[in-house]
């Protein structure tokens, strides 16, 4: 750690192998690591060891805080996303198809995004439950401030931007199917409520 003056005014020693990703977490308190010796070390900034995560069964390679910082999600070779408490324990397991190169939270905490080897970035709940694959980007990922949208970067030289505005898409998604919600007799009611159109008359 460097102040902004450029004072080396801490150094973390407990790692048996390199270290891949840190952050702070919101508060500014505490400081995790994920490295290649398979573990990931919680700090505080006197460089006091305050946690160790062990259960990868390779390298880590990201790590990070939930928004309100009582949640860690981490990244790891082994082809997961794990997601833990402060006191280490394994709450969730997400699954990718290859390692996983960068992990983060949506700004509300409710979504864990993920870029792996694979070339995909997928979206999971906190339950687990897979919300969305996006194909074709996978370096890492990041939200935007308001969580609208995700940005992916790859090694072809280029970032994708990704819409994940609910309401957005479903107004597209509504006008795509207007026409079939409209004439077609085996759209249900039910369907044609929820882009605003009225039920067919009986």
């Amino acid at each position: 750690m460097w102040n902004l003056e450029g004072k080396e005014i801490q150094t973390l020693k407990g790692h048996s192998d390199r270290v891949y990703s840190v952050a702070f977490s919101p508060d500014g308190k505490t400081i995790a690591t994920a490295s290649a010796d398979r573990t990931v070390k919680l700090w505080n900034l006197d460089g006091k060891e305050l946690q160790t995560y062990r259960g990868h069964d390779s390298s880590v390679s990201s790590v990070v805080f939930s928004p309100d910082g009582k949640t860690i999600a981490t990244g790891s070779f082994d082809n997961t996303v794990k997601l833990w408490n402060l006191d280490g324990e394994e709450l969730q397991t997400y699954r990718h198809d290859s390692f996983v190169s960068s992990v983060v939270f949506s700004p509300d905490g409710k979504t864990i995004v993920a870029g792996s080897s694979d070339d995909t970035v997928k979206l999971w709940n906190l339950d687990g439950k897979e919300m969305q694959t996006f194909k074709g980007h996978s370096n890492t990922v990041a939200f935007s401030p308001d969580g609208k949208t995700l940005s992916a970067s790859s090694y072809d030289l280029s970032v994708k931007l990704y819409n994940l505005d609910f309401d957005d898409l479903m107004a597209k998604g509504c006008d795509w199917l207007r026409d079939y919600l409209t004439n077609n007799p085996n759209a249900t009611d039910e369907e044609r409520a929820a882009c605003g159109i009225e039920p067919r008359k009986k």
